[in-house]
């Protein structure tokens, strides 16, 4: 089974038709021997795995990126090589639904805006005409966020870029991170925002670095808050690699998210990760040990019990086909990554994408 699936529908919802860009599914009531159409939308979210160009950019530390440590004649080659396995990945990503490449996606670990527009040009995603979202944050590094979306599908009515303001407990210098990226919009004129995060790693160790991500959480958690004062019924997804399982403190405790429907009441968060991570699905290894970092997380309005109109969550899964998967060595069934102490493998990325599915009842 090349992915996991959590249904949130006590229905049975079967595949009827496709379409260019989004899809239709075919529910059928036993009780009254009818039946609805629904649209179905993606929403993905992938770690792209150190998408550099091959230019060295001197303001920020990108010879440390595994595309500056190639020798120079190597490089072009290589980053068309990444970017048609990026972009063979994202196209791929709930097709089997929607006939499609997902609506909206969220992505992390790319240098900066000319990466994007050469992801989104790419022949195998160029007739999707997606649109991009983005800002340079000041992670030392220069890896940023970014939402991209189909122009037909999604207008953006507000983007901004939040900063995560946090400095080492020990020298009390700054720790400069990623941002924050917070979108509002209307997919199909439902309204909709998204948030993209990628927060601090676990470099010396998980516990001396869970601070960094529960702040990280607190600013996702004041995101969240302001957009409910605005709206008390305001459709959120945030999403992206947390660098901490469904299970960690900055998750459970300081986002609180659920992992049973039910149990979300309104302003609350539900979590679909929770229970793939104690049935031990993962979309990546960190010491050798597989952990689903990566997430996609929403508002009890995109529920099927609370929802009034417009889109709702279907189900959520991870993209692990195996031809995305190692096949041999001590990562064997993890990712089959893109590069290698300082080597390009002609893999993918270090984690597996994830997706949820939001459909709505066609008028």
């Amino acid at each position: 089974m090349y992915k996991y699936l959590v249904y949130s529908l006590l229905l049975s919802l079967f595949l009827s038709s496709c379409a260019s860009n989004s899809g239709t599914i075919k529910k059928s009531s036993a009780k009254d021997d009818q039946s609805s159409d629904y649209v179905v939308q993606t929403v993905a979210f992938y770690n792209l795995e150190n998408l550099f160009d091959i230019e060295d950019d001197t303001s920020i530390n990108d010879e440390a990126s595994p595309m500056m440590e190639m020798a120079e004649d190597i490089r072009p080659e290589v980053y068309q090589k990444k970017l048609t396995n990026m972009a063979r990945v994202l196209r791929k990503i709930g097709a089997d639904q929607t006939g499609s490449a997902p609506a909206i996606i969220g992505v992390c670990e790319i240098e900066n805006r000319k990466v994007l527009e050469d992801l989104v040009n790419h022949e195998l995603l160029v007739g999707y005409d997606y649109g991009i979202e983005h800002y340079d944050s000041p992670d030392r590094r220069g890896i940023d966020v970014a939402l991209l979306y189909k122009k037909s599908e999604f207008r953006v009515n507000n983007s901004q870029s939040r900063r995560l303001m946090i400095r080492n407990r020990e020298s009390g210098d700054r720790i400069y991170t990623r941002d924050q990226l917070v979108v509002s919009g209307e997919l199909n004129g439902d309204e909709m925002h998204f948030i993209v995060n990628h927060w601090p790693s676990r470099r010396g160790g998980e516990q001396r670095s869970r601070p960094n991500r529960v702040a990280a959480a607190a600013l996702n958690k004041q995101i969240i808050d302001s957009l409910h004062i605005s709206n008390a019924m305001a459709k959120i997804i945030t999403m992206g690699d947390l660098n901490d399982d469904p299970t960690n403190e900055s998750v459970a405790v300081t986002l609180n998210a659920q992992r049973d429907q039910e149990d979300v009441q309104p302003q609350m968060i539900y979590n679909p990760y929770i229970q793939m991570i104690k049935e031990g699905y993962n979309t990546l290894a960190y010491r050798d040990a597989g952990n689903i970092f990566d997430q996609i997380m929403m508002t009890y309005p995109l529920l099927k019990q609370a929802n009034t109109g417009g889109y709702f969550y279907y189900k959520a899964g991870i993209y692990n086909p195996s031809f995305m998967t190692a096949k041999t060595g001590q990562y064997k069934g993890y990712p089959l990554r893109s590069f290698s102490y300082g080597t390009f493998t002609n893999g993918f990325s270090d984690h597996f994408p994830v997706y949820i599915y939001l459909i709505k009842e066609m008028k």
